[in-house]
C-alpha cells in the first residue's frame, strides 16, 4: 500500500481514531522486534535429539576409502 494512501485516509480520521491508529503501530512494531540479547540456554534443546546406539561405529559405505 502506497504511503500517501495511507496518510491520506489517517488525516481524514477524528483525533481520538488518530491515537488508536498510533497505539496500533506501536503494537505491530512490538511484535515484530527480537531480542536484542538473547542467548539460548544450556540444555534447552534435551530431549529432542536421540544418537542411536552405533553411533560411533564405522559407516559401511566407506570401507573403501579408510
Amino acid at each position: 500500500m502506497d504511503n500517501i494512501l495511507l496518510y491520506s485516509k489517517l488525516s481524514n480520521l477524528p483525533d481520538n481514531m488518530k491515537s488508536e491508529v498510533s497505539n496500533f503501530i506501536d503494537f505491530l512494531m512490538s511484535k515484530n522486534k527480537k531480542p536484542a540479547n538473547h542467548k539460548p540456554k544450556f540444555g534447552s534443546a534435551k530431549g529432542m535429539f536421540k544418537m542411536k546406539k552405533n553411533f560411533d561405529q564405522p559407516i559401511d559405505d566407506f570401507k573403501d576409502y579408510q
